[in-house]
Formats: structure tokens, sequence, C-alpha cells
């Protein structure tokens, strides 16, 4: 038996006693968690200036999604692990019909390297909260965040009840042959499809967080100051590696070439004030390796070749990780960047005159993790929430709607991910919602009219309630 089925085992042997400790006992773990990310956030601020060259008040931005989660479950726990009564009907009067959520039993957690932190911790408080024992596989291109992780879980809880794997390809493979109870998988759609067959083999349940191309709609009536600085900063922030972040803008005809302008300005302002380059902008991240870094510089050069006029940026040091922050405009579908997710500091522009071309550029592509709308015109707004379909949707901003509020569940739909996380909805996705109906034996209640031979009574019921 390999070291990681022996792993396996032992969390699965604990899992039955984990399904029956208090919601007191799962708290005090997670504060424990808690308590070893604070312990150590010096070494994950240092490690994310190494692996991404983000600043500390990013990975800051990171624990407080996790203090959140925290907060909110050990508030609610409580409540949440009762059962829970639900209304009887015609053919369960007399009874008592609840809803328990009972632990899946084993759960693994594949977070990916962009926000490695949020990206373990949120869903494992979920798994936890559940009465779940919890495996990670931390992703192997963020390897110094991957081991203080590991570091902090060890430490905090028994190894037969949480466990870090470190690895690369090899590793995946063989935890995804292994029955888990739950898969919960953070990252791009390749990989994705591979864990959705695995799971299918074993018949685990599974969480698919992945992204794909966010739209942001800016109409004639939108702020087009206040909409540029927000796209400007959300499609930069942590290089664009971020599987919200906004990809492509589709603004209208008679303010597009404005917006243009505005949003040149606004990544200067923001991310070039003292015009020394994007370069040495201590606010501009570093792509997490150079193959990736080499893939969006090729998106770029591709779109250039075919027609794209550069706005702003298009340069890059491959040595350096870096990609300049760019704007393109004059695209086409024929171009890769329209078809693939950048996930890099890199937005594209794109036109249209009537509502419909709108939703036309939208279907094209699968839907997507999020959409955003720009505009004051509430008529608008509607039509393209109405006519489009996306995991989360903003008005007005964008890429706040990812960790900032537990009461707000988070996830895709269809090739952008499926199920749900964060807060009551993680934990519900982290349980199995097991229905129980309990019959009183008095004879008042405990009816026998189901029961062959059927009396003129209970065919007459049955006939009715059809009519």
């Amino acid at each position: 038996m390999s070291v990681i089925k022996k792993r396996f085992e032992l969390l699965k042997n604990t899992a039955l006693y984990l399904r029956g400790t208090t919601a007191k006992e799962r708290v005090e773990k997670l504060n424990r968690i808690w308590d070893g990310i604070v312990e150590r956030k010096d070494d994950l601020y240092h490690a994310g200036m190494i692996e991404r060259g983000v600043q500390p008040v990013d990975i800051a931005g990171e624990l407080i999604m996790v203090k959140a989660e925290i907060d909110y479950t050990s508030k609610h726990l409580d409540k949440w692990i009762k059962p829970k009564r639900v209304k009887n009907t015609m053919f369960t009067l007399g009874k008592r019909c609840e809803i328990r959520h009972q632990s899946k039993g084993v759960v693994l957690n594949m977070p990916a390297y962009n926000a490695p932190t949020a990206e373990t911790f949120v869903p494992m408080i979920s798994a936890m909260a559940a009465g779940n024992a919890v495996i990670i596989k931390p992703s192997e291109h963020a390897a110094k965040s991957a081991k203080i992780l590991e570091e902090i879980i060890h430490k905090a809880l028994p190894e037969n009840e949480a466990y870090v794997i470190q690895g690369g390809v090899e590793v995946a493979q063989e935890l995804l042959s292994l029955p888990f109870n739950h898969i919960y998988y953070t990252g791009g759609n390749a990989v994705g499809k591979i864990v959705m067959k695995a799971a299918a083999d074993n018949f685990s349940s599974i969480t698919l967080e992945m992204g794909g191309k966010s739209p942001v709609i800016v109409d004639e009536t939108a702020n087009l100051e206040n909409a540029a600085k927000k796209v400007a900063w959300g499609r930069v922030m942590n290089a664009g590696q971020v599987c919200v972040a906004p990809e492509y803008v589709i603004a209208h005809e008679s303010i597009s070439e404005r917006f243009s302008l505005l949003i040149k300005e606004q990544m200067e302002l923001l991310y070039n004030s003292e015009n020394t380059g994007f370069n040495e902008s201590k606010y501009v991240p570093r792509i997490i390796n150079g193959r990736h870094t080499k893939r969006i510089k090729s998106l770029i050069d591709d779109a250039v070749k075919k027609g794209a006029q550069t706005v702003l940026g298009g340069g890059a040091d491959l040595q350096d990780r870096f990609i300049e922050p760019t704007i393109l405009k004059n695209m086409n579908e024929k171009m890769d960047i329209m078809n693939e997710e950048v996930f890099g500091p890199v937005i594209s522009l794109l036109t249209y005159k009537d509502q419909s071309e709108v939703i036309e550029i939208i279907e094209k592509r699968a839907n997507p993790l999020a959409l955003y709308i720009y505009s004051n015109n509430k008529d608008n707004i509607s039509f393209f929430l109405d006519n489009t379909s996306s995991g989360s949707a903003v008005i007005n901003n964008n890429c706040i709607q990812a960790g900032g509020n537990p009461n707000l569940p988070f996830g895709g739909v269809g090739s952008s991910g499926m199920g749900r996380s964060g807060g009551h909805r993680g934990f519900v996705e982290m349980s199995n919602e097991r229905s129980v109906v309990h019959q009183p034996l008095d004879k008042f209640r405990d009816f026998m009219l189901q029961f062959p031979p059927y009396s003129d009574k209970y065919v007459n019921m049955i006939t009715k309630a059809i009519k």
C-alpha cells in the first residue's frame, strides 16, 4: 500500500468519530487554525512576495476572507448541525419530518496557486464544520506558501483528521484514484475535466471552481471614470491571476473611445504614478512561472498579429515573469485571446450598438464565473441580468463578490464551475442532507390505509388528490 493510500485510510478510519463531534469541538479546531495562520502570517507575506510579487496587504486580504469564514461559521454552526424540522404534506400527516446534515466522510481539497491561503482554508473550514476529515493537495506552483500551510495545518490538527500531501501531477493522479466522498477543485477547465471524470469513477460528489472569460458591460449611462478605475484595478491586481477578474469589456459605441482612454489613464495612475515604468511598480505583481508568462505574451502577440491595436502595454520580461498591464482594442473572434482565459493583466475592448449584440458576444463563449455591468439605467441592468448567465454578477463594481460575504454563495455555472462555497452553503455542500421521517406508533397517527387490499376510503382519497 502506497504512503498516500495509507494516509487516506487513516483519515477514513477517523471519519466516523468526526461525524459525532459537537459544534463546540469543531469550532475549537477552526480557532486553532486561525491562531496558526496569525502566528505564521509574516512567513505567508514573504512567500507571496517571492512567488507572485504581491504586497503583504494583498495576502492580508486573503487572511481576512479566512477569518470572516471562521467567524461566520463559529457563530452559526451550532444551529446548522441541529436537525431542521420541515412542514408536512398530506402523505406525511401525523409524522415528524426533518433534515439532518451528516458529514460525507473524507474530503479532498485541491487549491490553485493564485490565492493559496484562501483557497486552502475556505473550503477546508466548510469541510471541517460539516464534520469531515480533509486531505489538502496544494499547488506545486506556489511551493513556498504550500509548505507554510502544511506546517500550520499539521501543528493545529491531528494528522488523522487533516493532512497535507505535497507533489505534482503524479501525486494528484494517485489522490484522484481514491474513493473520496467529496472533491473540491480550484483551477482551469482542462484539469477540471480530469477531476470530474475521476470523481465519477468513485461516485464522489464534487465542487468545481474554475473561471472563464468574465465580461464587463459598460453602457452609455455609466459613470465612465468610476468604471475605468475599478476595471483597471480588477484586471491588474494579482497580475490578473484572479478567477473573477474582468477579462474583456463590451462598451457602447457612443462611449467606447472615451472609455479606452480613461482605462489607460487609470492604469497609469494606479500602477505607474511615478512614471518609472510598470515593471518598477511594487503594485504590479508577477506571473506565477515562466510557462504562464510566455503563454500570456503569446496571446498578446497573436492578437496584435491578427489586427488588434495596443492602447497600452504589450511588453513582457519573461525572465522576470513580468507582463506589462495591457489594453487591446479592435478585437475579432479569430484571435486566441478571445477564446482562452488569459489569467494575466491584459484586457480586451469591444464595442456594441444594440443590446442584442452584447448577448451575442457573451453567448459565443462558455458561461463565465462572473459578469459585471456598469450602468445607471435600471432597465438596461435588468435586461443584461435577465439575458445572460454567470456564476455571480456585480453592478457598478467588480471582484467584490468573492470571499467578502459568507452570506453570498460563491461558485460557477457550466464550464466555470459547479457547486457553491462559503458560509452555510459551503457547509451544506460538504454535508449529506439526510431526510428523516419519524412515524409515531399510536393508533391515531399510524395510519395503515396504503396497504392492500385497498379500502374504498383510500381509493377515493387518492383519486380525488389527482383531480
